[in-house]
């Protein structure tokens, strides 16, 4: 079992908003494994794109293979610190939030970037999502 001093906090720093889905500060004690998985897009094991077209299909794509990378680390959401965003449609968002809030526990806010950018290494991806994770030694 995970000691909860190590454990990633949430914080909403005083003055500041709070965010839908995310958390400004993410506050975690170390020791701890830092895992950093490379931004991931929507292919599949095979390397065939999922959702061509279709932000939705995409972005569940992604979040499966970050869901596959924390696993093969030994971590999962719950040491997730930072997720980076990038979006080939910014006014798309709620998109992603939906997929997310679907995605990840009850309670689990990491501290987040979004980016709009005009191309991803391939024309016909529409997101990509890297993570920054604190895993038990």
């Amino acid at each position: 079992m995970s000691d909860p001093r190590r454990s990633p906090r949430q914080i909403t720093p005083p003055g500041l908003a709070p965010g839908p889905g995310y958390s400004h500060v993410i506050s975690v004690d170390v020791p701890g494994r830092l895992v950093v998985v490379s931004g991931q897009i929507a292919l599949d094991a095979a390397g065939e794109l999922v959702g061509a077209g279709d932000l939705r299909a995409q972005t569940r794509q992604v979040f499966a293979n970050l869901h596959a990378a924390l696993s093969a680390a030994g971590a999962g959401w719950e040491h997730v610190v930072k997720l980076g965003y990038y979006l080939r449609d910014a006014s798309q968002v709620a998109v992603v939030r939906e997929v997310r809030d679907q995605t990840l526990p009850a309670g689990i806010a990491p501290a987040s970037t979004l980016v709009e950018v005009s191309r991803l290494v391939r024309d016909d991806l529409l997101i990509e999502i890297e993570a920054l994770a604190v895993a038990p030694v």
